[in-house]
């Protein structure tokens, strides 16, 4: 029965890094996408707009 507890709880650590090491993953994917898209835009209003 301890077995059985020591390996319900060790799964369930493992898993809970696990989720947080996609939502990690997840976070930083989405401000690369962002900070991409934000360089994208300005030098689309660079080059339109005339110095």
């Amino acid at each position: 029965m301890r077995v059985l507890v020591l390996v319900a709880c060790v799964a369930w650590v493992c898993s809970g890094c696990a989720v947080i090491a996609v939502a990690d993953a997840v976070v930083t994917t989405g401000a690369v996408i962002v900070k991409t898209g934000v360089k994208a835009t300005g030098a689309v209003v660079g080059a339109v707009l005339p110095d």
